[in-house]
C-alpha cells in the first residue's frame, strides 16, 4: 500500500475510526449487499489488454479487485481510499488472492495521481465524501488520460431510499444524539440531486455527463440484520457506546422497523441510485 497524508478533515476521522472498523468487520456482508451495484461498474469495463482503472473511494477493495481481474493478465486497478483500516484489509485481500490490485491511502481530492495515468475512473459509492467536489473531480479528471471515461454510482435521495435511514428512524427515540443528515454535506446523500451531479461534473471539466437513475435489488440473510444495523451507520456507531438496557430496547425496536424488508429468511431492498457517465 502506498502511503500518502493530504487529508484529514472529518471525513477521514470517521473512516479511521469505528466506521473504518466497522466496515472491515462486515466485509463479506457488505459486498454481498452490493454485489448488484458493483456488477454494474464491472460489466462497462472493456476487454482490452493493459488497462489502468483508479477505483475511488475503495473501501476494503472488492470492486478494486473485481476491476483488476477484468482487466486481465496485463491490466491493473488501484484503489485509493482515506481509510487506512479498510485498506489494510483491502491489501491482505489482493495478496491472499493474488490479484494484480494497488491501494493508495489518500484523499483522492488532492492527491498528487500521475496526470493522464488511468484509463478509467470508476466508483461504487464512495465519491460523496468529498468536502470540495468540484476540486475533488478536476483532480480525478487530470489524472485520468484524454478521452478516459468516469462511471460511478451514487445515491438517489434520502426519501427514495428508506432502508437507508430505517435503522435511525427508529432508533431516535431512544438515542436522542444521534447525528441529523445534513443535506448537501459530505455522506451518503450528499449527491443525491440530479443537477448538482451534472454541474459538479461540467465545472471541473468533464464531458458527455450523462446521470440516469437506477433502481437495483440488494438481499442478505435475515440472520445478518442485527449484525448490520448494530454495527454500521449512525445507530451502529452510537450503540458503540450505548449501556445494556438501551441496546436491548434499540434492537427490539430497529428490528420491528425492518418488517417491511423481509421476505422469508432474506432482507430485500431497493438501492435508489444514480449511474453517473463522463468522459475526460
Amino acid at each position: 500500500m502506498i502511503v500518502t497524508r493530504d487529508a484529514y478533515d472529518e471525513q477521514a476521522k470517521l473512516w479511521n475510526g469505528p466506521a473504518g472498523h466497522a466496515w472491515v468487520g462486515t466485509q463479506e456482508l457488505i459486498d454481498h449487499i452490493f454485489a448488484p451495484l458493483q456488477a454494474l461498474l464491472i460489466e462497462a469495463i472493456p476487454n482490452e489488454s493493459g488497462l489502468r482503472i483508479l477505483d475511488v473511494g475503495c473501501g476494503t477493495g472488492g470492486t478494486t479487485m473485481a476491476a483488476a481481474r477484468k482487466a486481465g493478465a496485463n491490466g491493473h486497478c488501484t484503489g485509493v481510499d482515506i481509510s487506512e483500516p479498510m485498506l489494510a484489509a483491502a491489501c491482505q485481500r489482493a495478496e491472499r488472492e493474488r490479484t494484480r490490485a494497488t491501494f493508495i491511502y489518500a484523499d483522492a481530492q488532492t492527491h498528487a495521481f500521475e496526470p493522464e495515468r488511468f484509463d478509467m475512473i470508476i466508483s461504487r459509492n464512495g465519491v460523496m465524501f468529498f468536502d470540495e467536489p468540484v476540486l475533488a473531480f478536476a483532480n480525478l479528471r487530470r489524472a485520468a488520460k484524454p478521452g478516459a471515461p468516469l462511471r460511478f454510482i451514487t445515491w438517489r435521495s434520502a426519501a427514495e431510499n428508506p432502508f437507508m435511514t430505517t435503522a435511525e428512524r427508529a432508533a431516535a427515540p431512544l438515542l436522542p444524539n444521534l447525528p441529523v443528515r445534513k443535506p448537501g454535506m459530505p455522506g451518503q446523500f450528499a449527491l443525491a440531486e440530479q443537477q448538482r451531479i451534472q454541474s459538479i461534473l461540467d465545472e471541473s471539466g468533464w464531458r458527455d455527463i450523462d446521470v440516469q437513475p437506477i433502481d437495483l435489488t440488494c438481499t442478505f440473510p435475515e440472520a445478518a440484520l442485527e449484525r448490520y444495523f448494530t454495527l454500521l451507520g449512525p445507530v451502529g456507531l452510537a450503540l458503540s457506546d450505548a449501556d445494556e438496557q438501551t441496546r436491548t430496547l434499540v434492537i427490539d425496536a430497529v428490528r420491528a422497523a425492518f418488517d417491511r424488508f423481509m421476505h422469508g429468511d432474506e432482507i430485500r431492498f431497493t438501492a435508489a441510485c444514480w449511474l453517473v457517465t463522463a468522459r475526460a
